[in-house]
């Protein structure tokens, strides 16, 4: 009995330096995944940051092209009435 007895203690004494090993293994990982997941809600925050600059940025982008197209648009239409003018003004000038 006694043998079986020292025999189921070395057991014993195995399992738990294997379950404290363990344990020191589960906080290690467990720091580990705390450290990662700070870094990854930094990192998404910052991410989600570029995304609404870009967002705005092209959305000003194509504000400026649109007003740059009107802009355009309405000095070709003066420039055409100047011209039309111009050449009305040198016929009435003709036929004086």
């Amino acid at each position: 009995m006694k043998l079986r007895r020292t025999e189921l203690q070395a057991e014993i004494e195995s399992q738990e330096e294997e379950k404290n090993h363990l344990q020191r293994e589960i906080e290690k990982l467990s720091y580990k995944l705390t450290r990662l997941n700070d870094s990854l809600t930094k990192k998404i925050a910052v991410r989600n940051e570029y995304d609404r600059t870009i967002t705005d940025t092209e959305t000003a982008y194509v504000k400026i092209l649109e007003s740059s197209q009107l802009l355009l648009n309405m000095i070709k239409r003066e420039a055409t009435n100047l011209d039309q003018t111009l050449v009305k003004a040198n016929m009435d000038k003709q036929q004086c």
